[in-house]
Parts: C-alpha cells; structure tokens; sequence
C-alpha cells in the first residue's frame, strides 16, 4: 500500500535532507557534525524513500549498490590516513593544503576522511534497512 501524501512529502524531503547531510559533512571537521552524523541523515533520507516507494527504486534513486559504497568509504578513509605518512608523520595525522575552494575552504585529509566515513556509514545503514524491508516483504509474501 503507497500513500499519495508520502509519496509526494518524499519527493520534497528527500533533496533537503540530502542536502542538510551534505552542510553536515562539511562542517563536521570544524564544527559538530561530520561524516557519521551526516551519513546517518542521508541513510534516513534513502530510507524514507524506500518506505514510500519501495526497496528496488530506493536501490535505483542511489545509482550505486550499498557493498560498493561501503568499499570506496573504507578506501578513502584509508587513504586520508596513508597521506602524512609520504611527510614522514604517524597514520591518520592532519594535513592541509594550499588549495583553497569557494564553499569548503582549504582541502585537508580530515574531510577526506569524513568523506569515508561518510560513505561507509550510508553504506552499512542502507544495506542493513534494506535487508530487513526486503525480509519483510519475503514473509509477508509467504503468508
């Protein structure tokens, strides 16, 4: 059963929540916020579409599988670490560039580590909501 009044608040709600992980992420590494809380806003956000629309468009609407984004997280969170170690300073160390963009500021490794961590947790997130509606869907089917 799809509701007419979900299926049209989502359509709404989703780009601001979207959007709102993304304003989450980039002020995390200054400020509160960060890569956990802001991929937990943006698995919610997926999460009410799956709700209304279902499990398999919610899968389509992400355009990439959840396995995969968990990989590509854990990928560059460990490459934000690997960094300073190429300056000769311990894993995980804070780095800085020069390089400085209009709405981010200057580019470090703890953004790009936010960025993994990021990922990895709209990963986990979805995959597990995504297991257990379809879960669901198989019971009631079998009943």
């Amino acid at each position: 059963m799809t509701s007419l009044i979900l299926s049209a608040a989502t359509r709404l709600i989703l780009p601001l929540m979207m959007l709102f992980s993304v304003f989450l992420l980039l002020r995390g590494h200054n400020d509160p916020g960060g890569g956990f809380v802001g991929g937990l806003v943006a698995a919610a956000a997926f999460a009410l579409y799956a709700i209304a629309y279902g499990v398999d468009r919610a899968r389509e609407a992400i355009r990439i599988g959840t396995i995969p984004l968990i990989g590509i997280g854990l990928l560059l969170a460990f490459l934000s670490g690997m960094v300073p170690l190429f300056g000769n300073r311990p894993f995980l160390t804070a780095v800085w560039t020069n390089l400085s963009l209009p709405i981010i500021g200057r580019v470090n490794t703890v953004l790009v580590f936010d960025t993994g961590v990021y990922l990895v947790v709209v990963g986990v997130t979805l995959t597990v909501i995504f297991a257990m509606a379809e879960a669901d869907i198989e019971e009631d089917e079998e009943d």
